[in-house]
């Protein structure tokens, strides 16, 4: 990517785009819709989620029964007992051991669920990373070309992490405790509707509480998310421009913006977390004061003979464990808000439109039979063509030659600032096609628009004589090649790195396209040559073997088009010279648009063209443009500068 795109990109990075941080300040926008779309996510573990459901019920519903049995166990056993001199404690036991049973019924219950969950939690984000990974492949460029990487990350690690939070922990519990309360509540109402009526006077003041505080909790939950997203996104950033920063001295700058990103994630987040464990506190306090409120009256009521002590004795332990739940419900509905803003980001991206495609021209090996007429091969020839079939399916091939023209093309990034203004211009089999110009001229924007990583917004680009809008997007990019001035090289061996621009070639292939490169002397000085292992973007590499290698990518992939965007610019002179046979050799024969700012690379090019501000200003071969005595005269001989 040059510079263009870069200032494109940081401009991007700098300001957010449209509505992106307004979203994250928002509560879920669609809870129910998040919720059923995450339930139809995790439609492959439908048994497991029966069984969990059933083993849920189990473990709340012991709790709630073994409570119950103390009724029992005071009237029947324990008070009776208290008058006998040698009383018979068989009885007595044999129910204590039931009630150890039940509670032993709703552990293992409890344990297994949290088992399965845990299974059905990795299971539901490793289809759901799955499913985003997948898709942010098929999206178009402009979507990267609009976000930060840190931004795009914070789904697959925050956003992530809070949903399988969510899965297994939260929901579960929150289940769990509203079975709970319900068991609890009906066996308050059967032991003593009277004594109930102090519970929903503490449901009420609950009520109000959870109201009050959860609406704040919420929203700064959400704000906290983004604020991580964003400080993390910063790390990434000014981790990978480590270098940068030294050398201009940004260090105290960069702290700087660092500190203030810590602080407002400081601020949101400990907002977040004081609202949600104040919760805990209060609830307690509200436990305390109805457990002595229940004692009270149920005493009052045991005089008068209106309840029994077993009665008072199950009531006052189910009030206990009233709050229990409630408050665990209270803190999993703050997380489940985090995590359901999470999610809906999630099914954000993954509902983001994908790359349209509707060409349905392929491209196909082919070979002449014994009449010369053009026929598909199922194997690899050597020859390509592209295969039209019409509505009648009549099959129509036309050969593969690299003919690419422009026909009055304009193009706007965004609307009402266009960066090309009625582009015309040819390339036909084998030229050379050169484009110079400053900065921000519309070259790289040319490039673009033949991957069509961008299409056109007037005119039409044609190649072969086809508008590249019929012809499949893969077959179209299988038949170019491209050499950027950023190079990116992926954690492998330095034989698969070029093997990457063709996955079929074989070895003896990829040690050719490296000698034409001139990349073979430096392989092979490497500690383990083409099995060398790049790491952090082939850091122990000069930026100019970086490049060769991106050139020797290019050429294991022999398309019949070439494009060369600034890729000596990060070799020097000498290297240059040296490589300059094998890239005559890699062009001969194809159709090959460069983009320079070193002009030496562009004076055997078949035509220069000129661009400024989106148009162009001048076209012709070197000699030609030499005479005219305009821009690219002054850009030669140094009267001008390129920036």
């Amino acid at each position: 990517m040059n510079s263009e795109n870069k200032n494109q990109n940081n401009l991007t990075q700098q300001t957010p785009g449209p509505g992106r941080d307004r979203q994250r300040l928002e509560r879920p926008k669609d809870i129910w819709g998040t919720l059923i779309r995450i339930l139809k996510t995790m439609s492959d573990y439908k048994l497991q989620l029966g069984i969990v459901a059933v083993l849920m019920a189990v473990s709340s519903l012991s709790s709630v029964l073994g409570t119950y049995m103390l009724r029992p166990i005071i009237n029947d056993y324990i008070i009776p007992l208290i008058s006998q001199s040698s009383p018979d404690l068989s009885g007595l036991i044999g129910m204590l051991l039931k009630m150890a049973g039940i509670y032993s019924a709703g552990v293992i219950g409890n344990y297994t669920a949290s088992r399965l969950m845990v299974n059905i939690s990795s299971g539901t984000l490793r289809k759901i990373r799955v499913g985003m990974f997948e898709h942010i492949q098929n999206l178009p460029i402009k979507y990267f070309d609009t976000r930060t990487h840190g931004e795009i990350m914070s789904h697959f690690t925050n956003d992530a992490d809070t949903l399988r939070e969510m899965i297994s922990n939260s929901i579960p519990n929150l289940i769990s405790s509203a079975i709970m309360i319900t068991g609890v509540i009906v066996m308050m109402i059967i032991l003593s509707w009277q004594l109930f009526l102090l519970v929903i006077l503490q449901l009420i003041l609950i009520f109000f509480t959870i109201k009050f505080i959860g609406s704040r909790s919420s929203s700064y939950y959400i704000k906290q998310q983004r604020e991580l997203g964003s400080l993390n996104g910063y790390i990434e950033e000014m981790i990978e421009g480590q270098k940068v920063v030294k050398v201009f001295t940004h260090e105290n700058k960069v702290k700087k913006i660092f500190n203030q990103k810590s602080e407002d994630l400081f601020k949101v987040a400990s907002l977040a977390n004081m609202f949600s464990l104040v919760i805990q506190p209060i609830f307690g306090s509200y436990s305390y004061i109805h457990y002595a409120l229940t004692a009270a009256v149920g005493t009052i009521m045991a005089i008068h003979g209106m309840l029994d002590i077993g009665t008072i004795g199950a009531f006052l332990q189910y009030t206990r464990t009233f709050t229990q739940p409630i408050n665990q419900m209270s803190q999993q509905i703050n997380a489940i808000l985090a995590a359901l803003a999470g999610a809906e980001r999630i099914f954000i991206l993954m509902d983001e439109p994908v790359e349209a495609d509707e060409g349905n021209i392929v491209l196909v090996n082919v070979e002449k039979d014994h009449n010369e007429v053009i026929v598909e091969s199922p194997v690899h020839t050597g020859y390509w063509a592209w295969k039209d079939v019409d509505e009648k399916g009549t099959v129509t091939y036309t050969p593969l030659k690299g003919d690419m023209r422009f026909e009055n093309v304009s193009f706007a990034y965004e609307p009402g600032n266009p960066v090309l203004k009625n582009i015309s211009l040819y390339a036909k089999p084998g030229q050379k096609i050169a484009f110079v110009g400053s900065t921000g001229a519309g070259k790289t924007t040319i490039t673009n628009l033949i991957n069509r990583f961008y299409d056109v917004n007037e005119g039409k680009i044609t190649y072969d004589g086809i508008d590249i809008k019929r012809i499949k997007k893969d077959d179209l990019r299988r038949s170019l090649s491209m050499v950027l001035q950023d190079t990116h090289l992926f954690t492998d061996t330095v034989m698969e790195n070029i093997r990457y621009g063709n996955r079929n070639a074989t070895d003896e292939q990829v040690i050719h396209a490296a000698k034409l490169a001139n990349a073979d002397f430096f392989i092979t000085h490497l500690p383990n040559g083409y099995q060398t292992v790049l790491y952090d973007d082939g850091e122990n590499l000069s930026q100019g073997q970086r490049q060769l290698l991106a050139i020797a990518r290019a050429a294991v992939k022999d398309p019949p088009v070439l494009i060369l965007d600034e890729a000596t610019s990060s070799i020097d002179t000498r290297t240059e010279a040296l490589i300059e046979k094998g890239m005559d050799q890699l062009m001969e024969g194809r159709t090959v648009f460069v983009i320079a700012h070193r002009l030496s690379t562009v004076r055997n090019s078949n035509a220069i063209l000129v661009l400024e501000h989106g148009e162009i200003i001048e076209r012709g071969d070197h000699e030609d443009l030499l005479a005219q005595k305009g821009r690219y005269y002054q850009l030669y001989t140094g009267m001008f500068e390129l920036s």
